[in-house]
């Protein structure tokens, strides 16, 4: 997957209107499209339009504070359910607490208590299943893991190159997460369908920010959801994010996305909580649902809830 960046500068043309909850602006650069801006927010009278939008793209605060999760002590509440191909029936899962120790610089994790149903392991112990596979690789700890950091390094943190096909999964998967609304390379057929800030996809959807309270929080929600008529076509069918007013880190973000060719097809949803533990921006909470198919693997139905500890 590589990292689209907006390609000209950023000019506001702002245009209230007589509605009483919202006013419109315009912004005019490579991000053309209109955006909905809370009248609270307006009234403030120093809201700069084009510096959120600027923060949104570049943000690195939602990926530093997994990256953080690394370098910390934790316990965690892990709940994965496999589902049938059709219908709610549970065929496998996993309920465990696990606890990390994050000590001279290494990290180890300790399973506190586990129980599985179904064929959630193999006769081996491995994973049956690839999204508990994929899960177990980024919140997991085999043996003793020493000397990371939580450096974000932009485009290389998303290089593929060299990588074995779990690492290369991952990769894509934490662009997905981390970096939505950038253009997905490596997904056959995808294209740049998940970059939405580009002006020929942003016309595709209605933009707003609003001023709300989340999880407690002052907050200023930006929000991407596709027009009616463009729902079919997009990749990317919800993107909310709520930025903490005093800094702009981000407290929490919900996402959908869903895409459909003959050789495989995803439809995902999913929620962060983020939340400030000390000097420490890190999750606090995720809930996935996520329905794949690829041609080589079969379906998977699988959701996923975590909650973090600390």
């Amino acid at each position: 997957m590589s990292i689209h960046t907006l390609r000209s500068s950023f000019v506001i043309l702002l245009l209230l209107s007589a509605l009483k909850s919202m006013a419109q602006i315009r912004d005019t650069s490579a991000f053309s499209q209109p955006v909905m801006i809370d009248e609270v927010i307006i009234r403030a009278g120093d809201f700069d339009a084009a510096e959120f939008i600027n923060r949104i793209r570049q943000d690195t605060t939602f990926y530093k504070a997994f990256k953080t999760l690394r370098l910390v002590s934790f316990n965690a509440d892990n709940n994965i359910k496999v589902l049938e191909k059709k219908g709610s029936r549970v065929k496998a899962s996993l309920i465990s607490e696990t606890k990390q120790i994050y000590r001279d610089r290494c990290r180890t994790m300790n399973v506190l208590e586990e129980k599985t149903t179904g064929d959630f392991y193999d006769r081996k112990g491995n994973y049956n299943y690839y999204t508990a596979e994929l899960y177990a690789s980024l919140f997991f700890t085999k043996g003793k893991v020493c000397n990371e950091n939580n450096i974000v390094k932009g485009y290389t943190d998303y290089e593929t190159k060299g990588k074995s096909t779990l690492e290369k999964s991952k990769t894509k998967l934490k662009q997905l997460m981390f970096n939505p609304g950038s253009k997905v390379s490596g997904v056959p057929f995808m294209g740049d369908k998940s970059a939405i800030f580009e002006p020929h996809i942003a016309q595709m959807y209605d933009f707003s920010i609003k001023a709300e309270e989340k999880n407690g929080v002052s907050c200023l929600m930006f929000e991407a959801r596709p027009k009616p008529e463009y729902a079919d076509k997009v990749v990317i069918n919800l993107f909310k994010t709520w930025f903490r007013q005093s800094d702009y880190s981000i407290v929490a973000r919900d996402y959908a996305l869903s895409y459909k060719t003959g050789v495989y097809d995803f439809n995902v949803v999913m929620h962060v909580d983020l939340q400030q533990i000390g000097k420490h921006l890190l999750p606090t909470f995720i809930s996935y649902s996520g329905n794949w198919y690829a041609m080589t693997k079969g379906r998977e139905r699988v959701t996923f809830t975590t909650r973090f500890y600390y």
